[in-house]
């Protein structure tokens, strides 16, 4: 960077992410991001049921069939940005009967199992499930290199997801549940002191039972957040970046880095969420956000919506002209 015909810390976040992309391409200068490709990851949830969650279960499904209709948040601004995306049913209580038959088995072509268990109460996956779900985001993230991807993002649809995602992050950092849970989707007091029982319960549970590794990531979450882990360690192992989202990104990016240490030297963070969870996480990544909006939407919408400032630092770091080339 003290080469460009720039004064020096002239470009701020610019020039530090510049120096990221190099690191992680390998190459001075950066190469552009022309195949940023998006997979949300769909599941429900049993804690949903027992009043954590502004809204039912039901709108996952919802949710689902507006993605694949190009309606939703994200498919917006990944039209704006070049973003493909693909959503896949990891463990939706909907049976999408109602799609086209290669629609659905597109959709549901890594399905683990419908719903999970309420975490605080019994094991949200079996040990096999858990087993089945990584192994599922890890031969999406395959095939979305295979296909060429050079960025990737993660998503995430599923009512009462930031539950388990802030149980996630409770059971890595040794924090209680009143530290780590916000308001998702809009619930009341009353709600939010439900949720943060749920995550010291859920905590507690799997403490007792001696559980570690992809069995307390299994107990703890869901078929969703576990493929979404197992996604993030293999775009590691395969040298292809990530863009982190909201708070079930980057819970899964921490437990990514748990599974396998150094995987975090290959994400960045694109936007900072109001869930405390997630800035309690990057803290201990070590990540700073691309943005900083209010954003809560999930979907990978944060990610998407940085994507443009990250081809920005690409932009400035191979474009500009070094003072040796002045004279």
């Amino acid at each position: 960077m003290a080469g460009l015909a720039t004064p020096p810390g002239a470009l701020g976040r610019l020039g530090d992410l510049a120096v990221w992309v190099s690191a992680v391409q390998d190459a001075v200068p950066p190469r552009g991001f022309d195949a940023v490709r998006l997979v949300i990851f769909a599941g429900d949830h049993g804690v949903t049921s027992h009043g954590v969650s502004a809204f039912p279960a039901e709108i996952t499904g919802a949710m689902v069939r507006t993605f694949l209709a190009g309606r939703a948040g994200v498919s917006a601004l990944a039209r704006a940005h070049d973003v493909a995306v693909r959503v896949l049913d990891l463990g939706c209580n909907d049976d999408f009967a109602d799609l086209d038959a290669a629609t659905r088995t597109a959709l549901q072509a890594h399905k683990v199992r419908p719903g999970s268990e309420p975490l605080h109460l019994r094991d949200a996956l079996t040990p096999e499930q858990a087993r089945a779900a990584y192994d599922a985001g890890v031969a999406v993230a395959l095939e979305e290199i295979a296909a060429g991807a050079d960025l990737l993002i993660s998503g995430d649809m599923g009512i009462g997801n930031t539950t388990p995602a802030a149980a996630m992050v409770a059971y890595a950092l040794g924090l209680p549940g009143e530290a780590v849970v916000g308001r998702g989707t809009g619930i009341d007091d009353e709600a939010l002191a439900r949720k943060a029982a749920a995550v010291d319960a859920a905590v507690a549970r799997v403490r007792e039972a001696g559980l570690d590794g992809l069995g307390a990531l299994g107990s703890l979450s869901s078929a969703d957040l576990v493929a979404t882990t197992g996604y993030l360690v293999t775009a590691a192992r395969s040298g292809v970046p990530v863009l982190l989202d909201g708070l079930m990104s980057v819970a899964c990016a921490l437990w990514a880095e748990e599974l396998e240490p150094g995987a975090a030297q290959w994400f960045a963070a694109g936007h900072r969420s109001t869930e405390p969870a997630q800035s309690l996480a990057l803290e201990k990544l070590g990540l700073d956000p691309v943005l900083d909006l209010g954003l809560r939407l999930g979907e990978g919408s944060g990610a998407v919506a940085a994507v443009p400032v990250l081809r920005s630092a690409v932009a400035l770091l191979r474009d500009v002209a070094l003072l040796s080339e002045l004279g």
